[in-house]
C-alpha cells in the first residue's frame, strides 16, 4: 500500500505541494529529476554552484577520506575542449557550467590501497555526483551527468595533475526542456530478499549473459 501510494504521487518538475511528508518531498525531488541537455542562456550565479557543491562534499565516503576534487568551469574555450573530449556532444557547449568531478588517488588509495583506488574512489565520486544533482534539482537548475568522454583528453583541458583523475562531468544550467518520465522497472523485478531469486527480468536478460 505504500509503494502504490508513492507510484501515485503526481508531482509537476517546477513545483513541490505543500504539506507533503519530509520522505514524500525528498521523493518527488528526487523522482522528478532527469538529464536535461537544453539550457537557458543565463548564467548560474555563484551563490547557487555554491550551495550545489556544498552538497556533493556532503556525500559518504570510505573512510570519510572525501577523496573528490571539483573543478568548476565557465570558460567558453574550455568548455569547448571538454565537449570535444566528450566525444563532440554539442549540446554541452550550451550549459552555462561544467563541473568536472575527479578522484584524488593519492586520498583514495592512502589507506585501501588498490581496492580504494580501484573501487572506493569512484564509488565516493559517485555519490557525490548524485548529490549535486539532486540539489540542483531541487533549485530549479537542469543537469547531466556526462562519463563518455577521454579522461586523457579531460585531464588535459583542466590541467589536472596525474594522480588526479576525472571520473565524470556534471552539466549544469536553467532548464530549456521538460523531458517526459522515464519508465523504471518496477520493485518486482529487481529486488531480492535473502537470496538472488527469478524474476522477469533476469529471464530477458539471461540470453545475453556472457559467462
Amino acid at each position: 500500500m505504500v509503494l502504490q501510494n508513492i507510484r501515485n504521487l503526481v508531482l509537476k518538475r517546477s513545483h513541490t505541494p505543500r504539506k507533503l511528508s519530509t520522505f514524500e518531498v525528498v521523493f518527488a525531488n528526487i523522482k522528478n529529476r532527469a538529464s536535461i541537455t537544453k539550457y537557458q542562456n543565463k548564467d548560474v550565479p555563484l551563490d547557487v554552484l555554491e550551495k550545489i557543491l556544498l552538497a556533493g562534499i556532503f556525500a559518504p565516503s570510505a573512510g570519510n577520506f572525501q577523496p573528490w576534487e571539483f573543478v568548476v568551469v565557465r570558460n567558453k574555450e574550455t568548455k569547448e575542449h571538454l565537449t570535444a573530449a566528450c566525444f563532440d556532444q554539442a549540446w554541452m557547449t550550451h550549459a552555462p557550467v561544467m563541473v568536472v568531478v575527479c578522484i584524488n588517488m593519492r586520498l583514495a588509495s592512502s589507506v585501501y590501497g588498490e581496492r580504494g583506488e580501484k573501487l572506493y574512489g569512484i564509488q565516493d565520486t559517485a555519490a557525490a555526483c548524485e548529490n549535486i544533482l539532486l540539489s540542483a534539482q531541487s533549485l530549479g537548475l537542469g543537469s547531466c551527468w556526462v562519463g563518455a568522454f577521454s579522461e586523457a583528453k579531460v585531464s588535459l583541458a583542466i590541467e589536472s595533475p596525474e594522480y588526479v583523475r576525472p571520473c565524470a562531468i556534471i552539466a549544469l544550467g536553467w532548464p530549456a526542456e521538460e523531458p517526459p518520465p522515464m519508465q523504471r522497472h518496477p520493485l518486482d523485478e529487481v529486488v531480492h530478499f535473502e537470496k538472488f531469486g527469478e524474476t522477469p527480468l533476469n529471464k530477458r536478460a539471461r540470453p545475453h549473459h556472457i559467462a
